[in-house]
């Protein structure tokens, strides 16, 4: 099966992220590691490196980029995304997410509920516009897509 056995975040020239960032970081990366599928599509009639694979994600030229390598160090695809379609879904998760903090804190159960539903709703939209700008390029489940979104949030968050 193909699947993502390490992923890296290049976010060195990024400052470093709240606590409560980095704890959805490592989340979404023990999440991911633990149950994941994404499948390269042969293109151009050319062979396609077998997974498991490893993922380097960075913003560079304010663009997404995927680097991904077989575990043995063969680069086997490499593609650019415009971070366009995701500012609007990133900066409402953000809003959302920073109200959800605040509300842990102070709040009864019933409203951090609804406030968690809303963010789980931005988390979907934003994973299904990932699962859009991908496509053709790797094919991904529902929640591995949501583990990356999460991922791509963090790097969007120094960026």
């Amino acid at each position: 099966m193909s699947h993502i056995a390490e992923i890296t975040l290049d976010d060195s020239a990024l400052p470093p992220p709240t606590p409560e960032i980095e704890q959805e970081r490592k989340v979404a990366i023990f999440d991911l590691l633990e149950d994941n599928t994404f499948v390269l599509p042969q293109r151009d009639e050319r062979a396609v490196p077998d997974g498991p694979y490893r993922v380097t994600l960075s913003i560079r030229d304010k663009r997404l980029v995927f680097e991904v390598d077989t575990v043995d160090d063969t680069r086997a695809a490499e593609f650019h995304l415009s971070l366009g379609p995701f500012r609007q879904v990133v900066k409402d998760y953000f809003q959302i997410c920073e109200s959800y903090f605040d509300a842990v804190k102070t709040l009864p159960p019933s409203q951090i509920e609804t406030i968690d539903m809303a963010r789980r709703g931005i988390h979907n939209e934003g994973s299904r516009v990932l699962r859009e700008r991908l496509d053709g390029k790797v094919e991904v489940d529902e929640d591995t897509a949501r583990r990356l979104f999460t991922l791509i949030c963090v790097l969007h968050f120094g960026g």
